[in-house]
């Protein structure tokens, strides 16, 4: 899930680099690549990776 969620944020950050959008400094295209990069390590450290029942 994490990592759907991570290539979202990439996908935006490069919309908005690529438009030339003019945002302001909490919502810049380098601030939502990291937010991305945040969460593509979460999904590969196993955060998020779904329920498990312990028995």
């Amino acid at each position: 899930m994490l990592g759907m969620v991570a290539a979202v944020l990439f996908f935006v950050s490069f919309l908005i680099n690529a438009a030339d959008v003019s945002t302001n400094d909490v919502f810049s295209s380098t601030n939502v690549m990291l937010l991305g990069l945040t969460a593509l390590a979460l999904h590969v450290a196993g955060v998020g990776t779904g329920w498990s029942r312990r028995r």
